[in-house]
C-alpha cells in the first residue's frame, strides 16, 4: 500500500499538476465512463465539527474523499480543514493508497475554478472580486492569475487581521489588492468568486455587468447560498456536475427550474471536450457553481503517486 503523508503530499503539489489532474477529472465526470456518489455529510459530537465522505469511480481508480472541518483546531496551532484521500485496488477492493492531502485540496479546488475559467472568462479579465479572505482564498487568486492577466484582486470581507493579513499577502505575490465594499468590487470585477460558509446571497444580481464571470466555491452543502437567484436567468450556467450541484452547490437553491428545464446547465466537462461551447461573447455573463467532485481527488492522488514515482526514480 502506497502511504503519502500531508507534508510529502504538499511538497509534491503544484499548480501545473493540480490543473492538469483536475481537468482530466472534469473532462470524465461528463462522461460515461466514470461514476460519483451522493456526498454524505456528517458532523461529530461537536456540531461545528463537520466531515463530507464523496466517493467514485472511473476507468482506472475507486476511492473516496473524506473532507473535515474542525473549528477549534486554530487554537491548537491546526488548520480548520483536513482532507485524506483513499484509493481502493481495481481487482481486490483493498487500499491501494491513503494520502493526506490538506493543502492539496486548496491546490485541487482552486483548479476546478481555474479550469473552468479559462473556458469561460475574458480572455483579458484584469481585476478579480473575492468574498472570503480565509485560506482558500489565496489559492483562487494565485490559479486564476496563472490563466487571466490578474493585476488587481479586490476583497470582500469583514475588517479582521486575518482580512489585511491576506490583503498584504495577496501584494506580496505581484497583484494589487485592497478591501472593498461589495457592490464596488462586483461592479468593477471581471471575474467574481465566491469563497464563502454563507447562508444568503452575497450581492445583488444587479451588480454585475455585462461579461462578467462568477464561481461560487463556497456552497457545498445543504442551505449554503452565496449567489443571487435572480442572476441565473441572465446567464449561462455552468457546473461540476449538475446531479451535485443541485443538492449541495449554489444551484440547489435553482433546482426545480432546472429541473423543469426552465433553465440550462452545462457540465464543464463537455465544455473541455468540445462538446459545447464556453463563452461565446464578450457580453454574456457566465456562471460555474463549483461544488467539488470525488473524480477530482481520485485524480490528484493518482498524479500525486505518479510525481512521487518520479522524484523517488531521481533518488
Amino acid at each position: 500500500m502506497i502511504y503519502i503523508s500531508e507534508e510529502e503530499s504538499a511538497d509534491l503539489v503544484t499548480h501545473d499538476l493540480a490543473y492538469e489532474a483536475v481537468q482530466q477529472a472534469l473532462a470524465a465526470a461528463a462522461s460515461e465512463h466514470c461514476g460519483v456518489f451522493p456526498a454524505v455529510l456528517g458532523r461529530s459530537i461537536v456540531p461545528t465539527n463537520t466531515f463530507s465522505i464523496k466517493s467514485g469511480w472511473s476507468n482506472n481508480l475507486t476511492g473516496v474523499k473524506v473532507g473535515s472541518f474542525w473549528s477549534g483546531n486554530p487554537a491548537r496551532g491546526l488548520p480548520r480543514h483536513n482532507s485524506t484521500i483513499m484509493l481502493l485496488d481495481q481487482e481486490t477492493g483493498r487500499l491501494r493508497a491513503v494520502i493526506e492531502a490538506g493543502q492539496v485540496n486548496a491546490f485541487r479546488t482552486a483548479a476546478a475554478d481555474a479550469v473552468a475559467a479559462d473556458l469561460l472568462a475574458p480572455k483579458q479579465a484584469r481585476t478579480l472580486a473575492i468574498f472570503g479572505a480565509g485560506n482558500q482564498a489565496r489559492y483562487e487568486v494565485a490559479a486564476l492569475a496563472r490563466i487571466r492577466p490578474i493585476d488587481t484582486v479586490l476583497v470582500v470581507a469583514r475588517p479582521s487581521t486575518g482580512r489585511e493579513a491576506f490583503v498584504d499577502l495577496i501584494n506580496g505575490m505581484g497583484q494589487i489588492a485592497r478591501a472593498v465594499p461589495a457592490e464596488d468590487a462586483v461592479r468593477a470585477a471581471d471575474i467574481v468568486v465566491t469563497a464563502t460558509p454563507s447562508r444568503e446571497p452575497l450581492f445583488d444580481a444587479a451588480w454585475v455587468g455585462p461579461g462578467t464571470h462568477l464561481v461560487s466555491m463556497g456552497s457545498d452543502a445543504p442551505g449554503k447560498h452565496e449567489l443571487p437567484s435572480d442572476l441565473l436567468p441572465k446567464a449561462r450556467l455552468f457546473c461540476d456536475l449538475p446531479s451535485q450541484s443541485t443538492q449541495i452547490g449554489d444551484f440547489q437553491h435553482s433546482r426545480e427550474l432546472i429541473e423543469a428545464g426552465t433553465l440550462k446547465v452545462t457540465p464543464i466537462g463537455d465544455v473541455i471536450e468540445k462538446r459545447a461551447p464556453g463563452r461565446r461573447t464578450d457580453e454574456e455573463i457566465t456562471v460555474f457553481d463549483s461544488s467539488g467532485i470525488s473524480l477530482q481527488d481520485l485524480y490528484m492522488a493518482d498524479a500525486l503517486i505518479q510525481a512521487k514515482a518520479r522524484r523517488d526514480a531521481k533518488g
